[in-house]
């Protein structure tokens, strides 16, 4: 069995998906499977993914019979899973060739399942590969470890960094919310007590502002994070509102919501 089960959703993503994708196959840390989930794409994602597979058995797709959102493709690849890790990234993002290495390294002695690291940020339009980034300082860098309490004034975990190890949580799905689905589950792990730990390198590239993506448009992610305080977490209208102050900043700060 791999360790590393590698979640990554896919939607009509056929520009950005091969780098993606290749970012995975170059991993120096080799243990690991891919689960790609097509969430009823119609351009040719299906294709290139297929393609993929037929190259690399550790490639493992699969194709949502009808157009279901983000969480229910993430929950799909995660029933699959066999790793013991379970980590993700988007078919617009990348990861750096030693994220997986260092991450699971740490991930071993770090006593918490729940692991992240620092990432950068490029343009939505920047077209390379993850073996030719040349370091930029646009740079959001993760804190030592963040709680519960912390998490609720701010997101602090990017999604393509994050790492949960089953052996302990078991496996945890995603709510089933259109948007912010990966902030719901990081705050139900982190809701029972878990404090989650970061490697501060930079190992990921994260793609902001991509037209369409998850998190291209700020303003109307607010409704979504005030339902996730007030319906998913129960915050009273004073603490949600204080937790949506702290995502607006997190937004203006880092460029995501």
């Amino acid at each position: 069995m791999p360790l590393v089960s590698v979640i990554m959703p896919v939607h009509n993503s056929s520009t950005t998906l091969g780098a993606s994708v290749r970012s995975v196959l170059a991993q120096t840390h080799t243990d690991w499977e891919l689960l790609i989930t097509d969430d009823g794409s119609t351009d040719d994602s299906w294709e290139q993914v297929q393609a993929f597979a037929d190259d690399d058995e550790r490639v493992r797709p699969e194709r949502m019979p009808t157009s279901g959102g983000a969480a229910r493709a993430r929950n799909a690849a995660i029933r699959r899973a066999r790793g013991n890790y379970v980590a993700f990234l988007d078919s617009d993002d990348l990861w750096l060739e030693v994220k997986l290495e260092r991450q699971v390294a740490f991930a071993a002695t770090a006593a918490t399942p729940l692991t992240f690291t620092s990432y950068y940020k490029v343009g939505g339009d920047w077209s390379g590969e993850a073996a030719d980034f040349v370091p930029n300082d646009r740079v959001v860098w993760a804190p030592a470890q963040v709680d519960y309490r912390a998490m609720l004034l701010q997101d602090r975990i990017g999604a393509l960094t994050a790492m949960y190890a089953r052996d302990v949580l078991g496996t945890r799905l995603m709510p089933d919310l259109r948007k912010r689905q990966d902030y719901a589950l990081w705050l139900d792990i982190m809701r029972g007590g878990v404090i989650a730990k970061s490697v501060r390198e930079p190992l990921a590239i994260y793609r902001a502002g991509r037209a369409g993506s998850l998190s291209s448009n700020k303003v109307a992610l607010i409704p979504h994070n005030w339902a996730l305080y007030r319906r998913h977490e129960g915050l009273s209208v004073p603490r949600a509102a204080v937790a949506l102050a702290g995502a607006a900043w997190h937004s203006v700060r880092t460029g995501r919501i």
